[in-house]
């Protein structure tokens, strides 16, 4: 022991001698050291500051949060695994993300790739209730699927937007479940507009969103709103070397959702208006040099045939002709088979178009009215 601990120690016996003497003569009850120390901590201690003036943005953002997020759910799946020793087959978690409530009758929209491949989905509400999922209907060129659920109070679903009339800059709000953190709220604004993605199934998606709002890994299928509260677009990937958010985010655009939802709804998958026509495969197009899409067959009786649309055959001799190749819809360039489809979602069975065709070197244009695929 040290003479500077010695020296500290006297001092405090000497503190606490002078305390009880003084607190002898006063007739007071001695103060042990504990409550010294106690007193001290309390004085150290500071008050709490009055709250500031929220501002009007903040006030904002408060109540669209409030007001969305019991539109907003959680979707846990689960997928099927054999075991390669015992062959007993096991239920295994597979994935999770995010969803909005379309309806007051049960329905779900979320992303495809979310409820890809399960064998059971579940729904979380935002007030921790959990139901179980019915998968209703899924379209994978849109990276879209609804499903249903069977809730026991009312729901409330996600008041709804245009996505066609939207600005860069524009605000932007997305709640979901990033890495299983439900009900998160995130804000940013629109950075670009007419973005393409490309869909589980290999085919663009065309007219997305593009935001600064940070999206992570489980916030897929959840909502992007704007500073109404309205949806505009259905959160959908991220661009990101490591897999998590980097500043780049993409929606579907809600004017999508809103013509994909309803079929899905009804029929269970998208009722595509079609030409009534079978396309060569884009790879063998592209080896043959051409521009636009390639017609192989047509269907006996649809709108192509009856506008005299031209499928690939063989001529007497065996040779092979070509069929037409298509080039233009109402004007609208025809490059390849992706274009064909994409240019098609504009119109519905029974709208009349203007085909433009390559045939013999010689452009026809014919009227073909488009039918339903069933």
């Amino acid at each position: 022991m040290n003479k500077i601990t010695i020296g500290i120690g006297s001092l405090l016996c000497a503190i606490l001698i002078a305390s009880l003497f003084q607190c002898k003569q006063l007739g007071e009850k001695p103060t042990s050291i504990a409550s010294i120390f106690t007193q001290e901590s309390n004085e150290a201690r500071r008050s709490v500051d009055s709250v500031t003036v929220i501002s009007t943005t903040e006030q904002a953002t408060i109540k669209l949060f409030e007001e969305a997020a019991p539109s907003v759910v959680y979707i846990t799946t689960t997928t099927v695994q054999q075991d390669y020793w015992s062959r007993n087959v096991y239920e295994i978690p597979a994935g999770t993300g995010s969803g909005f409530i379309w309806d007051d009758k049960g329905h779900i929209v979320t992303n495809f790739h979310v409820i890809q491949n399960a064998y059971k989905a579940k729904v979380t509400l935002s007030d921790q209730t959990t139901y179980d999922a019915e998968i209703v209907g899924k379209e994978p060129i849109k990276d879209l699927a609804v499903l249903r659920i069977v809730p026991k109070g009312t729901l409330k679903p996600i008041p709804i937007g245009s996505s066609h009339d939207l600005k860069v800059g524009q605000s932007v709000f997305a709640i979901g479940n990033p890495f299983g953190f439900d009900q998160t709220l995130t804000t940013g604004i629109i950075s670009a507009l007419g973005r393409e993605i490309e869909s589980v199934a290999r085919v663009p998606i065309r007219d997305v969103i593009q935001t600064d709002a940070a999206i992570n890994p489980g916030n897929s299928g959840g909502p992007l709103l704007d500073i109404s509260g309205r949806l505009i677009g259905v959160n959908t990937a991220i661009y990101s070397p490591s897999g998590a958010y980097a500043g780049i985010g993409f929606s579907i655009p809600v004017d999508a959702v809103n013509w994909v939802v309803p079929d899905l709804i009804k029929y269970g998958k998208l009722q595509r208006p079609v030409l009534g026509i079978e396309l060569v495969q884009q790879q063998v197009i592209d080896r043959m040099g051409l521009e636009g899409a390639l017609v192989m067959d047509v269907t006996p009786g649809g709108g192509a045939e009856k506008a005299g649309i031209l499928p690939t055959r063989r001529s007497s001799n065996g040779d092979i002709l070509l069929g037409d190749l298509i080039v233009e819809i109402n004007d609208e360039p025809v490059k390849s088979n992706n274009d064909l489809l994409l240019t098609l979602e504009k119109y519905k069975s029974g709208d009349q178009v203007k085909v433009k065709v390559k045939r013999n070197d010689q452009s026809n244009t014919l009227t073909v009215t488009l039918g339903s695929m069933h």
